[in-house]
């Protein structure tokens, strides 16, 4: 593994409402748990088409990527009221130690999981705070997302989170991802 970004002249996949068949918004918004009034971050939002499906269940959120381009993207499709587009790396967040009650990550864990990262996240989400990462699993056949030796498995991903100090609620290998939700 190691970082990586998605090519943003191919951010148009990111659109393709075919995502939801891996993880739905009503699934996220579930595994989020919120009460309406929460702060949450989308961390490696791309384009935002998990963060505009979160949006109106939650008070605020902050689309989290690393790459310009994807909230120039995300800016010509429109942009919700309550979201706010941050630009930093997962491993650099902008925010104040516990600012968060949420945080999640679809499809870009794979891409960003690194000791300083998670380390980040934990700062910045409050105690009892919730962490919700559906990725790609190692475990998968590879036919759609990135190459299976990008990816983690359930357990190594479970392992990363708990060492920062998570402590893991729901857990699932699926086909071709998994799903972790953690507390803080």
């Amino acid at each position: 593994m190691g970082f990586h970004t998605f090519d943003p002249e191919r951010a148009s996949k990111l659109e393709d409402t075919e995502r939801y068949r891996y993880v739905s918004r009503d699934e996220l918004v579930g595994y989020l748990d919120g009460s309406g009034d929460n702060f949450v971050a989308d961390l490696g939002s791309g384009t935002g088409f998990y963060t505009g499906g979160v949006a109106p269940f939650v008070r605020s959120v902050y689309a989290v990527d690393v790459q310009e381009a994807m909230h120039d993207r995300y800016r010509e499709k429109g942009v919700p009221e309550n979201v706010s587009l941050v630009t930093a790396d997962i491993a650099d967040l902008p925010f104040e130690d516990g600012e968060l009650d949420a945080a999640f990550s679809t499809m870009t864990f794979h891409e960003f999981a690194s000791e300083d990262a998670l380390a980040e996240v934990a700062r910045v989400v409050r105690p009892g705070g919730r962490v919700v990462i559906a990725d790609w699993s190692a475990e998968g056949c590879g036919e759609n997302g990135p190459p299976v030796e990008e990816r983690y498995d359930l357990e190594t991903s479970h392992e990363l989170i708990e060492s920062a100090e998570f402590e893991i609620q729901y857990g699932v290998e699926r086909p071709e991802t998994f799903v972790l939700v953690a507390l803080r």
